[in-house]
């Protein structure tokens, strides 16, 4: 019998019935201290595994509910678009899983956004998650694993993207670049997968669309339960894969 983690989203998972077996494997978790990468952390420790968890701020580490679990590493590790901060991350960890939700959006017109902003979104969204999928398959040293990338619903439906262009353009080279790994590493054992959500029913998105349809909104408990299936042992086949996640939205 698996016991309750003590954290709802995890719970909500467990009660799901996806008992996947995590015990004993170490899965790298980016943005896990983010509203969905702390329910995907939380499943994950439900389940067995130990989690590294970068941050870049102090705060983000001192606020996170899991940051007393003994089976959780956090590591204070900069700007994961800096290829040397990526390699200190994933050095010397037997790798199973690496999970890639850490990134940023940002609103934009084509004709107000500049380069700076076009490559703040590219490189904290797409190569922050290439030089992760990297490492982790260095870290995996041919022993197969699991990739999880996070997409989004503009990358699956680019006219959705309007208004956000440079946001729809980066996280398009995610579902791009998950697909191409996929079919490369394949043959090693590594299965790769991403999501796409869309808008997610966090306490920030309800901030700041106080009129939206909150129900229709998928909740991070269970786009994290999609996420910890494709990052399980009891994934056996998908590969290359950009999961929808919309709810009823």
């Amino acid at each position: 019998m698996i016991p309750k983690s003590g954290n709802r989203f995890s719970d909500k998972i467990m009660r799901k019935g996806n008992k996947m077996d995590f015990a004993g494997k170490h899965v790298v978790v980016t943005g896990g201290t983010g509203a969905l990468g702390a329910a995907v952390v939380g499943g994950l420790l439900a389940q067995g595994a130990t989690c590294i968890v970068p941050y870049r701020r102090d705060s983000e580490a001192q606020h996170f509910e899991h940051r007393d679990n003994p089976k959780v590493k956090l590591i204070a590790a900069g700007d994961l678009a800096d290829e040397a901060a990526v390699a200190r991350l994933y050095a010397d960890v037997p790798l199973w899983a690496s999970i890639h939700i850490a990134g940023g959006f940002a609103p934009g017109k084509v004709a107000d956004t500049d380069k700076a902003a076009l490559m703040a979104q590219i490189d904290g969204n797409l190569v922050s998650c290439f030089l992760c999928c990297r490492a982790a398959l260095k870290a995996m040293a041919g022993n197969g694993g699991r990739i999880v990338n996070v997409a989004a619903r503009p990358a699956l439906e680019p006219r959705a993207g309007t208004g956000m262009t440079a946001y729809t353009i980066a996280k398009s080279g995610v579902a791009t670049l998950t697909i191409a790994l996929a079919e490369e590493v394949a043959k090693d054992g590594i299965l790769v997968n991403a999501v796409a959500p869309s808008i997610m029913d966090t306490p920030a998105n309800r901030a700041a669309m106080p009129k939206a349809d909150f129900d229709k909104w998928p909740k991070v408990e269970e786009v994290a339960a999609t996420i910890l299936f494709l990052a399980s042992p009891d994934n056996k086949v998908t590969r290359g894969a950009i999961v929808p996640v919309y709810g009823k939205s």
